[in-house]
């Protein structure tokens, strides 16, 4: 006789657009944690490429593991909007289908979960480059992101290693707002959505997923694009959040403020760090001016869509 379930169910959601050669390796690995989770836990693959590429290998892929759907509105909020109103479970993961999970990853994060009850648990990403970035790259540290000590309450997370309660987002209705499906920044504004909700997010250390770095994102132009896109798209998050009109222009006014901050004093960081031959300062002061210029034309009204298709102006050659 098979025992009972002793942990909750879960639905582990892959968003994909044409990345089928990672995406199965993925899938095997996550029927191997699901099996192991002691709760009931299966897989949602969303494909959001309109031919539908992955279904036929990914139907194969998932075997009696989990369900392939196909949504084919462009735009990664449709997706994961599809992917929160098709789990039919108490927690939904979502991972990323270019990323690797550590052993027992799915366990680390219910396991945090079930420890305080919160609306999200939040784990680390760790990157690997496909190949060795240039120097400036490096310098810059513009990969290596945050680490905290478990438990560890935020205020903003994305959805590449993200834990959610789902009964308590269904309750207040929060799901990923259409407007940022081709921008960028809908996870932003999600995870925002629910700290000014009063929802509690905890971070889970242990909970590691790698990805590698293609060689199309380890360059300058895309880490200054990156960063223009996240400047605008924090700047019209907050402006989102705001339900009156003297809300949002005040808003708007300190947006303006931290923006030219940031762009002037990103200006002179860079330059400073050109005259002295400081790697570190160059790189890191012209991602601050670009994340700065793009606050700026966030707070205007100007909507920088990275991942409309098909691509967009690239923010170094656009006047904000």
């Amino acid at each position: 006789m098979t025992p009972a379930p002793t942990g909750p169910s879960i639905t582990i959601a892959v968003l994909t657009y044409k990345r089928l050669d990672q995406l199965l390796p993925l899938v095997a690995e996550l029927r191997d944690q699901a099996r192991a989770f002691e709760g009931v836990a299966s897989i949602l693959v969303v494909d959001n490429d309109p031919d539908a590429s992955a279904r036929h290998k990914t139907i194969r892929a998932l075997g009696d593991s989990g369900r392939y759907v196909h949504e084919a509105t462009p735009g990664i909020a449709a997706a994961r909007n599809r992917a929160l109103r098709e789990a039919d479970s108490a927690l939904l993961v979502f991972i990323d289908d270019d990323e690797v999970p550590v052993e027992g990853w799915l366990r680390l994060l219910t396991d945090e979960y079930l420890r305080s009850w919160p609306v999200a648990v939040v784990g680390p990403v760790v990157s690997t480059y496909e190949e060795t970035p240039e120097p400036w790259i490096e310098a810059g540290g513009f990969f290596t992101r945050r680490r905290l000590r478990s438990g560890t309450r935020v205020d903003v997370a994305a959805t590449n290693n993200l834990l959610l309660d789902l009964a308590w987002l269904r309750a207040r209705g929060i799901e990923f707002d259409d407007e940022f499906g081709l921008s960028g920044g809908s996870d932003t504004l999600f995870s925002r959505q629910i700290a000014a909700a009063g929802g509690e997010m905890v971070w889970c250390d242990e909970a590691v997923v790698y990805d590698v770095v293609p060689r199309s994102r380890s360059n300058r132009e895309w880490v200054l694009q990156r960063a223009y896109r996240s400047g605008n798209s924090w700047s019209r998050s907050s402006l989102a959040l705001q339900p009156t009109v003297l809300g949002r222009t005040r808003t708007r006014c300190v947006l303006v403020a931290r923006g030219s901050i940031r762009l002037a004093g990103g200006s002179l960081r860079g330059l400073i760090g050109s005259i002295t031959h400081n790697m570190v300062a160059q790189a890191r002061g012209t991602r601050t001016r670009l994340r700065g210029a793009g606050m700026l034309s966030g707070a205007i009204g100007h909507v920088y869509s990275e991942y409309s298709r098909p691509a967009s102006v690239s923010p170094m050659t656009e006047k904000v």
